[in-house]
């Protein structure tokens, strides 16, 4: 299975709607804190989205509000994948991305059958406080090694760390803050799309 090399995840609909126009293939809603309605709205409002330019959406957390709204990936991190029916996920269709920091989440996720594992931080991150050390270089490769479903590197990747990041084995660089600190989101978002592109 091929996965898109830039992989942006975002905070709400109205950064989806920003950047889906420009050329990117996958996007995550990141959507934290919100009521029930609200979720619904920006899932729905994100799935209207990504569809109308061919975008791939991935739902973070909010797995049964997924299958609800009919979308078709989600991503869990530890503790949301310990709390999740995978199961009903399963049965829904829904592919399946986890986030992994150490060998032990690396074990436990695999263990849920996943279509992606992400690595992070790969790189210090300054977007939240993070209980884990950057993984650096060495875990990428050495995650890839372990497992045969596309690895997502994220965690503290701009421009000039991306090509090493693919370089040592992973197959797609998850962004965050390089976008939603820029002055100029688009054009930092365009930058990203040449440049995996031309890899």
């Amino acid at each position: 299975m091929s996965f898109a090399r830039f992989y942006p995840v975002m905070p709400d609909l109205e950064w989806i709607e920003t950047i889906a126009p420009l050329g990117i293939k996958v996007v995550q809603l990141r959507l934290k804190d919100a009521s029930d309605t609200e979720i619904e709205r920006q899932i729905k409002g994100a799935l209207h989205v990504c569809k109308t330019h061919n975008v791939q959406l991935i739902v973070n957390d909010y797995w049964q509000e997924a299958i609800k709204l009919g979308a078709d990936y989600i991503h869990l991190g530890q503790e949301d994948l310990a709390d999740a029916d995978l199961k009903a996920i399963k049965q829904a269709g829904i592919k399946l991305g986890v986030s992994t920091h150490s060998d032990q989440e690396l074990a436990t996720a695999l263990k849920a059958e996943p279509d992606y594992i992400a690595l992070g931080p790969v790189y210090e991150t300054i977007l939240k406080e993070m209980k884990w050390a950057p993984q650096g270089l060495g875990d990428v490769t050495k995650w890839r090694d372990k497992i045969n479903v596309p690895l997502i590197a994220i965690g503290g990747i701009n421009l000039e760390r991306a090509p090493l990041v693919l370089e040592a084995g992973a197959d797609s660089v998850a962004v965050v803050t390089d976008i939603v600190t820029s002055k100029t989101p688009a054009d930092q978002t365009l930058k990203w799309v040449n440049l995996l592109e031309t890899l």
